[in-house]
């Protein structure tokens, strides 16, 4: 390595590993106070939340390191042409793309790193934090319930559309399902308002419900009965008491969950897709074999169509047995299109629902996909965002961190929220998971092999040239109107 590299090689990288330092502990900042109510009144100690951030931060490199690498390339490279150290390397002989041969080299065994970084660290990391977070929720019930989904909590599963108050203790619109003995949710509970507070038993906690009623089913001795009578009790106040040893006793290195897409490296990703695919592939083709065979409704349809070709004149009908057997066909027929219309109503209803739950298993395919594409797309990325760096450091000539940051965070959202939205039309469907989770990573590598052409030619990012061009011969085509209009004055003011 000459001496020229090593010079470069080091101011660059000292930039790059302050800046990500400085990023990653902004996101650290910025998810500690995201997840500030998850931790608040836990007793949790100085261990377990740093070891919740340390879990979760493998998930932030992949923000992080493109922004870090496009932000240290812009510093570095618009320092060396504000300082004119570029034009003393050119008169050298040594040109732009000569001083990033050796940064390109070390960007290229960088991607190599992220993609293995993201194929076992970033999977292991989301495992830890996914479970950390679901032993950590079930330490308090107050914080164990999130607003909006149904949680397990004992043998209840309660849903709240939202808390407020001190420490979250008040409840409103509540809606729980209380298991039975014999395991089955059989209590349904609903109320306006709620609130929890300890219970004078040790170990035990009071949930006290406001305005609201209580169903239960009851069984039936009679198997045979085809009906599922229930009773309703509506209640001004109801406590019930939640059992907090559970709580107490919660295992945080417990990994129950690790099967799902995102913990997932490249082996483990392929053989879920190709299972999934398989299984899709089966249930559609049983489905439309099963909603093929049934004919039934159409064999009955073609049989009023015949039927109804010959029309009912009750005029020639004299005899009272005649016309009473016409009316007898014509009330069949009726009776026929009542039930073609009931079960064309019903297939409908039914091909709406399988509908749904197809999409959202294509969905859940198209998820796999995009984590498996994600794991590559990350290296590609880092590496063009480094050459665009170089070049945007090369032509604005603006070292320091105040343009240049500007300039970086711009690219990086553009670069970013395209990433997402290609995700996004991939999930549903829009694109093919490939284009979406790519479209970014091949928009930005368009646009640093633009830069670098550029900038290799000492040009600005866009040249105005033809718009000059243009509006020189509208001045010039302007003026001649001008000149002539001014002799046809002139030549009928001396007629």
């Amino acid at each position: 390595m000459k001496i020229i590299d090593k010079y470069i090689f080091k101011t660059y990288f000292s930039k790059l590993i302050s800046v990500f330092i400085i990023l990653m502990l902004i996101f650290i900042i910025q998810t500690f106070w995201l997840f500030i109510d998850e931790f608040a009144g836990k007793g949790l100690d100085f261990f377990i939340v740093s070891k919740f951030l340390i879990y979760y931060s493998p998930k932030l490199i992949p923000l992080v390191l493109p922004l870090a690498v496009l932000l240290s390339a812009i510093m570095t490279y618009g320092e060396f042409a504000e300082n004119y150290e570029f034009a003393a390397m050119k008169s050298t002989g040594i040109s732009l793309k000569r001083t990033m041969i050796g940064l390109l080299i070390f960007h290229f065994f960088l991607g190599i790193g992220t993609y293995f970084f993201s194929n076992h660290i970033i999977p292991y990391g989301e495992v830890k934090y996914f479970n950390l977070r679901k032993n950590l929720g079930k330490l308090k019930p107050a914080l164990a319930i999130t607003e909006g989904i149904f949680n397990d909590i004992g043998e209840m599963n309660i849903k709240v559309e939202e808390k407020y108050g001190e420490d979250n203790r008040f409840l409103k619109d509540i809606l729980i399902h209380e298991k039975t003995n014999d395991q089955k949710n059989r209590i349904v509970i609903k109320s306006l308002t709620g609130e929890l507070k300890s219970a004078t038993i040790e170990q035990q906690m009071q949930l006290i419900l406001f305005d609201g009623y209580r169903y239960e089913e009851i069984l039936n001795k009679n198997s045979n009965e085809s009906f599922f009578p229930h009773a309703r009790v509506k209640f001004e106040k109801y406590v019930m008491n939640i059992d907090l040893s559970q709580f107490n006793n919660i295992n945080l290195n417990e990994e129950k969950y690790t099967s799902t897409y995102k913990m997932q490296n490249v082996g483990e990703l392929i053989t879920s897709i190709d299972s999934l695919e398989k299984t899709f592939s089966k249930n559609s083709n049983v489905f439309s074999e099963n909603f093929s065979n049934k004919n039934n409704l159409y064999t009955e349809l073609e049989n009023i169509s015949k039927n109804n070709n010959d029309s009912i004149n009750l005029v020639k009908y004299n005899n009272t047995l005649n016309f009473t057997e016409e009316v007898s066909k014509l009330n069949k027929q009726e009776q026929v299109l009542s039930a073609a219309r009931t079960s064309i109503g019903n297939t409908l209803r039914n091909l709406d629902v399988t509908k749904k739950r197809f999409f959202i298993f294509q969905k859940l395919i198209n998820l796999h996909k995009n984590s498996l594409n994600e794991k590559y797309t990350l290296g590609f990325g880092v590496f063009f965002l480094f050459v665009v760096g170089a070049s945007l450091g090369a032509i604005i000539r603006k070292g320091g961190l105040g343009l240049p940051m500007v300039i970086s965070v711009l690219i990086f959202l553009t670069y970013h929220y395209i990433g997402l939205f290609g995700k996004n039309a991939a999930e549903d469907n829009t694109l093919s998971p490939f284009i979406g989770s790519w479209i970014s990573t091949f928009i930005i590598g368009f646009f640093a092999f633009y830069l670098l052409k550029r900038a290799s030619s000492d040009k600005n990012i866009f040249t105005f040239e033809g718009v000059n061009l243009f509006m020189l011969k509208i001045n010039k085509n302007f003026k001649k109107k001008i000149l002539l209009l001014k002799e046809i004055k002139f030549d009928g003011q001396k007629n």
